[in-house]
């Protein structure tokens, strides 16, 4: 797993969102971007972690932020999530795993003594010249608008 880093230019990319509208990193030139990786929608630490930023999203706008949240998840299911928490931002349906290759976040995972491969659930903090500003690698679900607001 080779994950982005601070300094990093971030692959251009382009992805449908949960209506299938074809997404992609210039989309967001000029802007701050907060990419957040979730490793499956409508799971309880996803939910918690999407709508925490939701709450916040105004705050976020008012720092001069865009959210994007990304999973391999289908368009369906993306937006089943979106509807469903109102989320006021774009899921990417990554199910060919692009950005998620591109910003390095797939790779071996340790669950209940179990090892498998998935999502990392990480942050990144885009530039508007499309470089990575800031990575937060531990996310607290609950609170992850005041750790992008920090």
């Amino acid at each position: 797993m080779n994950t982005l880093k601070v300094g990093d230019k971030v692959p251009s990319f382009k992805v449908n969102d949960q209506d299938g509208n074809a997404i992609s990193l210039s989309d967001y030139f000029g802007k701050k971007l907060v990419v957040f990786f979730y490793p499956k929608a409508s799971t309880p630490g996803c939910t918690a972690e999407a709508c925490d930023l939701r709450d916040h999203y105004k705050e976020l706008q008012s720092a001069g932020f865009s959210l994007l949240g990304v999973s391999a998840d289908s368009e369906k299911r993306q937006k089943n999530f979106k509807e469903k928490y109102e989320f006021p931002f774009p899921l990417l349906a990554d199910q060919e795993k692009e950005v998620i290759n591109a910003f390095g976040v797939w790779g071996e995972k340790k669950f209940m003594g179990k090892i498998y491969d998935g999502i990392h659930r990480k942050t990144f903090i885009v530039n508007g010249d499309g470089v990575v500003e800031r990575v937060i690698d531990k996310v607290k679900t609950k609170v992850h608008a005041s750790q992008i607001l920090e």
